[in-house]
Protein backbone atom coordinates (compact mmCIF):
# COMPACT_ATOMS: atom_id res chain seq x y z
CA UNK A 1 0.00 0.00 0.00
CA UNK A 2 1.27 3.46 -0.86
CA UNK A 3 1.39 6.20 1.78
CA UNK A 4 -1.67 7.87 0.18
CA UNK A 5 -3.61 4.58 0.24
CA UNK A 6 -2.69 4.03 3.89
CA UNK A 7 -3.83 7.55 4.76
CA UNK A 8 -7.15 7.08 2.92
CA UNK A 9 -7.72 3.76 4.70
CA UNK A 10 -6.89 5.39 8.05
CA UNK A 11 -9.36 8.23 7.42
CA UNK A 12 -12.08 5.76 6.43
CA UNK A 13 -11.46 3.53 9.44
CA UNK A 14 -11.52 6.44 11.90
CA UNK A 15 -14.53 8.28 10.42
CA UNK A 16 -16.72 5.25 9.58
CA UNK A 17 -18.02 4.86 13.15
CA UNK A 18 -18.89 8.56 13.31
CA UNK A 19 -20.81 8.54 10.03
CA UNK A 20 -22.63 5.38 11.14
CA UNK A 21 -23.57 6.86 14.51
CA UNK A 22 -24.21 10.52 13.61
CA UNK A 23 -25.18 10.21 9.95
CA UNK A 24 -24.02 12.27 7.02
CA UNK A 25 -25.63 15.55 8.08
CA UNK A 26 -24.57 15.13 11.71
CA UNK A 27 -20.91 14.43 10.97
CA UNK A 28 -18.88 17.62 10.81
CA UNK A 29 -15.41 18.31 9.51
CA UNK A 30 -14.41 18.87 13.14
CA UNK A 31 -15.61 15.34 13.94
CA UNK A 32 -13.45 14.00 11.13
CA UNK A 33 -10.34 15.96 12.13
CA UNK A 34 -10.74 15.01 15.80
CA UNK A 35 -11.20 11.33 14.99
CA UNK A 36 -8.19 11.19 12.69
CA UNK A 37 -5.92 13.75 14.28
CA UNK A 38 -5.42 15.11 10.75
CA UNK A 39 -6.01 18.59 9.43
CA UNK A 40 -8.80 19.58 7.06
CA UNK A 41 -6.16 19.85 4.32
CA UNK A 42 -4.95 16.31 4.98
CA UNK A 43 -8.46 14.91 4.79
CA UNK A 44 -9.40 16.84 1.68
CA UNK A 45 -6.00 16.13 0.17
CA UNK A 46 -7.05 12.47 0.15
CA UNK A 47 -10.77 12.88 -0.62
CA UNK A 48 -12.49 15.40 -2.88
CA UNK A 49 -15.14 16.26 -0.31
CA UNK A 50 -17.24 15.05 2.60
CA UNK A 51 -19.47 13.05 0.23
CA UNK A 52 -16.53 10.94 -0.87
CA UNK A 53 -15.53 10.23 2.74
CA UNK A 54 -19.13 9.34 3.63
CA UNK A 55 -19.49 6.94 0.70
CA UNK A 56 -16.22 5.22 1.59
CA UNK A 57 -17.23 5.06 5.27
CA UNK A 58 -20.55 3.44 4.36
CA UNK A 59 -18.75 0.81 2.25
CA UNK A 60 -16.35 0.16 5.12
CA UNK A 61 -19.21 -0.36 7.60
CA UNK A 62 -21.21 -2.50 5.17
CA UNK A 63 -18.20 -4.71 4.45
CA UNK A 64 -17.62 -5.13 8.18
CA UNK A 65 -21.13 -6.57 8.64
CA UNK A 66 -20.81 -8.76 5.55
CA UNK A 67 -17.50 -10.14 6.86
CA UNK A 68 -19.18 -11.10 10.15
CA UNK A 69 -22.01 -12.89 8.35
CA UNK A 70 -19.70 -14.72 5.93
CA UNK A 71 -17.42 -15.78 8.77
CA UNK A 72 -20.30 -17.20 10.78
CA UNK A 73 -21.85 -18.90 7.73
CA UNK A 74 -18.57 -20.62 6.90
CA UNK A 75 -19.00 -22.66 10.09
CA UNK A 76 -22.03 -24.48 8.66
CA UNK A 77 -22.66 -26.91 5.81
CA UNK A 78 -26.47 -26.90 5.65
CA UNK A 79 -28.18 -23.96 3.96
CA UNK A 80 -30.76 -23.72 6.73
CA UNK A 81 -28.00 -23.30 9.32
CA UNK A 82 -26.32 -20.69 7.14
CA UNK A 83 -29.58 -18.70 6.90
CA UNK A 84 -30.11 -19.00 10.64
CA UNK A 85 -26.80 -17.15 11.07
CA UNK A 86 -28.75 -13.96 10.33
CA UNK A 87 -30.99 -14.64 13.32
CA UNK A 88 -28.08 -15.38 15.63
CA UNK A 89 -25.95 -12.43 14.52
CA UNK A 90 -28.73 -9.84 14.48
CA UNK A 91 -30.21 -11.12 17.74
CA UNK A 92 -26.87 -10.89 19.56
CA UNK A 93 -25.01 -8.33 17.48
CA UNK A 94 -23.22 -7.07 20.60
CA UNK A 95 -21.25 -10.35 20.60
CA UNK A 96 -19.91 -9.55 17.14
CA UNK A 97 -17.73 -6.64 16.04
CA UNK A 98 -20.65 -4.75 14.42
CA UNK A 99 -19.87 -1.18 13.39
CA UNK A 100 -20.31 1.34 16.18
CA UNK A 101 -23.84 2.70 15.94
CA UNK A 102 -25.42 -0.51 14.64
CA UNK A 103 -26.56 -1.58 11.20
CA UNK A 104 -25.12 0.74 8.53
CA UNK A 105 -27.88 -0.13 6.05
CA UNK A 106 -30.63 0.97 8.38
CA UNK A 107 -28.77 4.01 9.67
CA UNK A 108 -27.82 5.26 6.23
CA UNK A 109 -31.12 4.40 4.53
CA UNK A 110 -33.23 6.37 6.96
CA UNK A 111 -31.11 9.47 6.50
CA UNK A 112 -30.23 9.26 2.80
CA UNK A 113 -33.58 8.27 1.30
CA UNK A 114 -34.66 11.89 0.79
CA UNK A 115 -31.45 13.83 1.28
CA UNK A 116 -28.44 12.17 -0.32
CA UNK A 117 -28.90 10.43 -3.70
CA UNK A 118 -25.38 8.93 -3.83
CA UNK A 119 -25.69 7.35 -0.38
CA UNK A 120 -29.22 6.19 -1.21
CA UNK A 121 -27.84 4.48 -4.32
CA UNK A 122 -25.14 2.74 -2.23
CA UNK A 123 -27.73 1.48 0.25
CA UNK A 124 -30.02 0.34 -2.55
CA UNK A 125 -27.19 -1.60 -4.18
CA UNK A 126 -26.25 -3.17 -0.84
CA UNK A 127 -29.84 -4.29 -0.21
CA UNK A 128 -30.12 -5.69 -3.73
CA UNK A 129 -26.85 -7.59 -3.25
CA UNK A 130 -28.02 -8.90 0.13
CA UNK A 131 -31.34 -10.02 -1.34
CA UNK A 132 -29.52 -11.82 -4.15
CA UNK A 133 -27.22 -13.63 -1.70
CA UNK A 134 -30.12 -14.83 0.46
CA UNK A 135 -32.20 -15.81 -2.60
CA UNK A 136 -29.23 -17.80 -3.98
CA UNK A 137 -28.91 -19.63 -0.66
CA UNK A 138 -32.63 -20.45 -0.67
CA UNK A 139 -32.40 -21.67 -4.28
CA UNK A 140 -29.44 -23.85 -3.29
CA UNK A 141 -31.55 -25.24 -0.42
CA UNK A 142 -34.37 -26.02 -2.85
CA UNK A 143 -31.97 -27.65 -5.33
CA UNK A 144 -30.46 -29.92 -2.68
CA UNK A 145 -33.95 -30.70 -1.30
CA UNK A 146 -33.35 -29.00 2.03
CA UNK A 147 -36.28 -26.67 1.33
CA UNK A 148 -39.65 -27.13 -0.33
CA UNK A 149 -39.76 -26.54 -4.06
CA UNK A 150 -42.67 -24.16 -3.48
CA UNK A 151 -40.49 -21.65 -1.61
CA UNK A 152 -40.10 -18.35 -3.44
CA UNK A 153 -36.44 -17.33 -3.02
CA UNK A 154 -36.89 -13.63 -3.93
CA UNK A 155 -39.97 -13.08 -1.77
CA UNK A 156 -38.48 -14.96 1.17
CA UNK A 157 -35.19 -13.06 0.91
CA UNK A 158 -36.97 -9.70 0.91
CA UNK A 159 -39.11 -10.78 3.86
CA UNK A 160 -36.06 -11.85 5.87
CA UNK A 161 -34.33 -8.53 5.18
CA UNK A 162 -37.44 -6.52 6.07
CA UNK A 163 -37.88 -8.42 9.33
CA UNK A 164 -34.21 -8.09 10.32
CA UNK A 165 -34.01 -4.39 9.55
CA UNK A 166 -37.44 -3.77 11.06
CA UNK A 167 -36.40 -5.55 14.25
CA UNK A 168 -33.34 -3.33 14.55
CA UNK A 169 -35.33 -0.16 13.94
CA UNK A 170 -38.13 -1.06 16.36
CA UNK A 171 -35.68 -2.10 19.08
CA UNK A 172 -33.56 1.02 18.60
CA UNK A 173 -36.56 3.34 18.82
CA UNK A 174 -38.37 1.61 21.69
CA UNK A 175 -35.41 0.19 23.60
CA UNK A 176 -37.39 -3.04 23.98
CA UNK A 177 -35.14 -6.04 23.42
CA UNK A 178 -38.11 -8.37 23.79
CA UNK A 179 -39.51 -6.85 20.56
CA UNK A 180 -36.30 -7.78 18.74
CA UNK A 181 -36.43 -11.27 20.21
CA UNK A 182 -40.05 -11.73 19.13
CA UNK A 183 -39.29 -10.65 15.56
CA UNK A 184 -36.20 -12.87 15.44
CA UNK A 185 -38.39 -15.81 16.46
CA UNK A 186 -40.54 -15.03 13.41
CA UNK A 187 -37.48 -14.99 11.15
CA UNK A 188 -36.32 -18.29 12.64
CA UNK A 189 -39.77 -19.83 12.07
CA UNK A 190 -39.83 -18.56 8.48
CA UNK A 191 -36.46 -20.20 7.78
CA UNK A 192 -37.35 -23.43 9.59
CA UNK A 193 -40.61 -23.67 7.61
CA UNK A 194 -38.89 -23.43 4.24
Amino acid sequence: MSKAEKTRAFIIEKTAPIFNRKGYAGTSLTDMTEATGLTKGSIYGNFDNKDEVALAAFEHNRAQVEQIIRGEMSKYEKVKDQLLVYVHVYKDFLKHPFPEGGCPLLNTATEADDTHPALKEKVSAAITHWKSRIAALIKKGIDNREFSSTADPEQTALTIIALLEGAIMITKVTGKINYRNAIMQSVEKLINDL
